[in-house]
């Protein structure tokens, strides 16, 4: 079962795309976007990232971080932010410990969800049931922008 709306996001640190360590603490204060994902550059998940990038500036005008995760590595992170342009961040989660944390363990890779994480640390919205080409939109318009 996925954690549940009104559940405060499990903290963590991780290194991002360029090997930066990365905390949810980091981002106190700001709406998180974090959307599991399970493989860099395959089909569905370029989709998603691609839903994304696209609609990015929109996030970063009311100030939304995005973060992706996947048990991917740094360098397979590095390959796919670069082949798509993707002005986000990706968390390397290797050892599948924040994967874990959200209950989002697929068995080896993590599962399509997202959790929006309010400026407290509180998870306002759980998406399970994901359209990766259009999920960064239907994020957008459920929050009301």
């Amino acid at each position: 079962m996925v954690l549940a709306v009104g559940t405060p996001a499990p903290a963590f640190t991780t290194t991002d795309t360029m090997g930066k360590p990365v905390s949810l603490a980091d981002f106190a204060g700001k709406t998180v976007v974090l959307y599991f994902y399970p493989k860099d550059d395959t089909p569905g998940c370029t989709k998603e990232a691609c839903s994304f990038r696209d609609n990015y500036a929109a996030y970063q005008e009311k100030g939304i971080v995005v973060l992706g995760v996947s048990g991917d590595d740094e360098a397979s992170h590095q390959k796919f932010t670069e082949k798509f342009s993707l002005p986000f961040p990706l968390l390397a989660d290797v050892n599948k410990s924040i994967i874990k944390a959200y209950d989002v363990d697929g068995g080896g890779y993590a599962k399509r969800v997202t959790y929006v994480i309010d400026g407290n640390g509180i998870i306002t919205h759980v998406y399970t049931s994901v359209k990766t080409d259009t999920h960064a939109t239907d994020i957008l318009a459920d929050l009301g922008l």
